[in-house]
């Protein structure tokens, strides 16, 4: 491969690493609150992911358990300041696409959806 060719293939890929939500930290222990149609459906110890940009993942402190009910993680991708799109894994593999959110102007560490809001600490 021509040095040109192989500098152009590197900086191909440091830009796909710079825009992709790639672990930006370790994982850590946080305080969770996942709320559904105003009821609060789990709260309690996660796994928070930090990933690049302020997006995040959670997910159950205890390997390959569900966080709750059959939802095995919850992402919060930041897609433009204070607006996010939130997605829930599923066991058995599946995607849920929750939904659009916005920061909560009063609860900085929560992201509210249109029939969810998904918190950690």
């Amino acid at each position: 491969m021509k040095l040109k060719t192989k500098i152009a293939v590197l900086l191909m890929g440091i830009s796909i690493l710079a825009h992709s939500n790639m672990v930006v930290a370790a994982p850590k222990s946080a305080t969770c609150q996942i709320d559904e149609n105003g009821r609060t459906a789990f709260k309690g110890k996660c796994t928070f992911i930090p990933s690049a940009g302020g997006s995040f993942t959670l997910m159950s402190q205890s390997p390959n358990k569900p966080l709750f009910r059959n939802i095995m993680d919850v992402s919060v991708y930041i897609t433009e300041r204070n607006h996010a799109e939130v997605r829930g894994s599923l066991s058995g593999g599946h995607n849920s696409r929750w939904g659009e959110a916005t920061r909560s102007q009063n609860q900085k560490a929560c992201w509210v959806g249109s029939d969810f809001k998904v918190c950690a600490w």
